[in-house]
């Protein structure tokens, strides 16, 4: 006779992980802080971004409508300029480490064929910071396709009214331009 023990544990959803990671790399980053400096904070946190974001859907969201007409060489130059601008702004943002914490909700939501993690910044002296991740499978892994600040700002949607008068201007190189521009001024 085989006895089977219950599930002690839950599984963990991989989305959720997807996020943890994310948040236990913010971490390291702000706690190496000055000592690490601004490019050991993007050295440090470029991998974890490769992982968990899905970059070129998260790109061609933020682009919109002009992502079809764009030449390949064009949206690679803009994948490219989109990861230097969220590595940049991860290692601006979290620079320093004074016992601030990230809470990732135990609870996915499903949307469709999305999932949404929430998490809280905790900080000893100030705020709690709500962020929300929608995360989309690609292959067996879960990306981050948007961000969201206080559970209702999107970062797709902002940016996409950003690029919108870039691209009218000057197309698909002058938005490379712009984004590249976001970036070196979040490396300052």
């Amino acid at each position: 006779m085989m006895v089977v023990a219950p599930a002690t544990a839950q599984t963990a959803d991989p989305a959720r992980v997807t996020v943890q990671n994310l948040s236990d790399g913010l971490i390291t980053i702000m706690k190496g802080g000055s000592k690490l400096g601004f490019a050991g904070r993007a050295s440090s946190i470029a991998p974890v971004v490769d992982r968990a974001f899905d970059l070129p859907l998260l790109t061609r969201l933020a682009v919109g409508p002009a992502w079809t007409g764009a030449a390949p060489a064009d949206r690679a130059a803009l994948i490219g300029a989109m990861r230097k601008l969220t590595i940049n702004q991860y290692a601006d943002n979290f620079d320093s480490w004074s016992g601030q914490q990230f809470i990732v909700s135990p609870k996915v939501d499903v949307r469709g064929t999305d999932r949404v993690v929430s998490t809280k910044l905790t900080q000893p002296k100030g705020d709690t910071v709500t962020i929300a991740y929608r995360l989309r499978q690609n292959g067996s892994d879960w990306r981050i396709v948007d961000v969201f600040y206080q559970n209702s700002i999107s970062q797709i949607t902002t940016r996409r009214n950003d690029f919108q008068a870039v691209l009218a201007k000057g197309g698909v190189k002058a938005l490379v331009q712009h984004v590249n521009s976001l970036a070196d001024k979040a490396a300052h």
